[in-house]
Parts: C-alpha cells; sequence; structure tokens
C-alpha cells in the first residue's frame, strides 16, 4: 500500500538553513534531511569549534528530529557524511560518529569530501531511517 508523503517539521530541531523539511516519510522509508552543527536553540550562536564537537552536534542534532518521528538511532541504515576537510578531519569524525551506534550496530555509509558547506561548517550528515 503507498502512502502519500509526510513532510516533518519540528519546533525543537535547528531552524532551517535552506528551503526543506526536517524528514519526508513514506511507506515507512524516512529521509533525514542534513544537519549542520548549529545550535537548535540558537541559530545565529557560532558554530562549535573543530571536527569532533561539529560531529557531536550534528548528531545531536539528528537524534532530535528521529525523537520527533518517534525513533532513535536504531531506526537508522544508512547515513551520508560530508566532510570539507576530509583527510584532516577523517579519523576524528569517524571516532566521534562511531560512538552513537552500539557495537554491531553500524548503518551503511558513505564519506564524501566536498568544497563547502553552508555556514562554513567542518561536517554535515544526513540519514535514511525505516520505521519497525
Amino acid at each position: 500500500m503507498n502512502q502519500d508523503p509526510v513532510f516533518h517539521n519540528f519546533d525543537a530541531a535547528p531552524t532551517h538553513v535552506a528551503p526543506f523539511s526536517h524528514a519526508v516519510e513514506v511507506d515507512g522509508w524516512i529521509q533525514l534531511t542534513g544537519q549542520m552543527p548549529t545550535d537548535p536553540d540558537d541559530d545565529s550562536a557560532p558554530l562549535p569549534p573543530g571536527v569532533e564537537a561539529q560531529t557531536r552536534r550534528v548528531m545531536d542534532n539528528l537524534i532530535i528530529v528521529l525523537n520527533g518521528l518517534g525513533l532513535d538511532l536504531a531506526h537508522v541504515l544508512s547515513c551520508r557524511v560530508y566532510l570539507t576537510e576530509f583527510a584532516r578531519d577523517y579519523e576524528v569524525m569517524n571516532q566521534t560518529y562511531r560512538s552513537y551506534f552500539p557495537p554491531g550496530r553500524l548503518p551503511a555509509r558513505t564519506c564524501i569530501g566536498v568544497t563547502g558547506l553552508a555556514r562554513e561548517a567542518l561536517v554535515e550528515i544526513d540519514m535514511v531511517a525505516r520505521r519497525s
């Protein structure tokens, strides 16, 4: 049975930096828009310094969206990670990212080096999740 897409936005999640929904859901599949390391309580606050702190903020922002959907990281099947300083930040980002998932429950993932991200962020991550 095909459902119409549901476009989700959450007040607790960070303010949009572009025209998008925080997540779009259809037939139990959910695409979470890439999150930036912005403070969900103060969009004008400076980004955290360094890729470790920025990765934590991004993951925490994604968890806010997941929780708004009644989900958690156990529902995540795939992630895409975007890094502006790939060679420099890859290992630290990986250590931080890995700490959010239980052993043996790592989603499929792609990690891409990019030339720039909004607000001069060092990292952005998006996710695909599925309702049980």
